[in-house]
């Protein structure tokens, strides 16, 4: 009866991350990696939205999905960035780790980007970035005792990938794919997951008003797409006063908003996003997602970084 009793228990925790996979898979199915605070840190998307900045920055953002739910996605992005003033370029590195139930996959990708001067405030810029993924899977935690999950993964692949981007003083405009993969990686329900695949990211922006207004407005588009997943575009809108305090909308063609508030120095920004579900299916309290961002700026005469 024990015997019994402990397989049962057994099977029914192996039942209950194996749902957990499935919940996490599903959400990484609707969408690539992105992030609903894009519009104030684009660097982890298009590299070459660097050059944007005239000073170097440090930010970390941490996001949590499907709160309530153990073993739901959870991820740490960090970057940091610096100008190199002379050639017009500047050269950072970007960190992602994204933790879902039993697999992990972590991305480090160093990257270095050039402007080119096209007329007196319009710019080019292209970047390119180099680095690896490192994905684990811990299948033996859900039973041991049974030979399909008795193997984990280890694996490590490279990484490359490039952006564009053509940018003013008061729009910007990008399309970058960040991750080419060219072989796959990870094992058994995460062969053909949307994380082991190319990304394409399309950006574009425009930040109404000038230096020192009371109010300023920046609406901002984010489309991303990925071989065998529906395309989603990302739409927002960014309202500035006195450039210390920010307050947004974002709405996602695929059934997902949030709002997002800001508070920015010269030097310093913290921002919190909370994005929910809009349908029926998604209308939920465990579908909500909590992101908070922190991000430092270094240099000289530094104005607020609104763009």
């Amino acid at each position: 009866m024990i015997q019994l009793f402990t397989t049962i228990s057994r099977a029914k925790y192996s039942l209950a991350l194996l749902l957990v996979m499935a919940l996490c898979l599903q959400s990484k199915a609707q969408q690539g990696f992105t992030y609903t605070q894009y519009m104030n840190n684009q660097v982890p998307l298009n590299p070459a939205a660097s050059l944007l900045d005239q000073g170097g920055s440090v930010n970390a953002l941490l996001r949590k999905q499907y709160v309530g739910i153990q073993g739901a996605p959870s991820t740490f992005l960090f970057d940091a960035s610096l100008p190199i003033a002379s050639i017009n370029g500047a050269a950072g590195l970007v960190v992602v780790n994204d933790q879902f139930a039993i697999e992990q996959l972590t991305e480090v990708n160093a990257f270095f980007a050039k402007g080119i001067q096209l007329s007196t405030n319009h710019f080019l810029g292209v970047s390119l970035n180099a680095g690896f993924k490192r994905y684990t899977a811990n299948y033996s935690q859900l039973d041991s005792n049974d030979p399909a999950f008795r193997n984990d993964v280890r694996q490590s692949k490279p990484n490359l990938g490039f952006g564009v981007m053509f940018y003013s003083d008061h729009y910007f405009i990008g399309a970058s794919a960040p991750e080419l993969t060219f072989t796959s990686l990870g094992n058994a329900s995460q062969q053909n997951s949307v994380n082991f695949k190319n990304h394409y990211n399309f950006t574009g922006g425009y930040l109404f008003g000038k230096q020192g207004d009371d109010f300023r407005v920046k609406p901002s588009v984010l489309a991303t797409y990925t071989n065998g997943i529906p395309l989603v575009v990302d739409f927002s809108t960014t309202f500035y006063i006195k450039s210390v305090f920010g307050l947004g909308a974002d709405l996602r063609t695929n059934n997902e908003a949030a709002g997002i508030i800001s508070f920015m120095t010269s030097n310093f920004r913290l921002g919190y996003a909370y994005q929910f579900g809009t349908s029926s299916t998604t209308l939920s309290s465990h579908n909500a997602t909590h992101e908070v961002s922190l991000g430092f700026r270094f240099g000289k005469n530094l104005a607020p970084k609104l763009l």
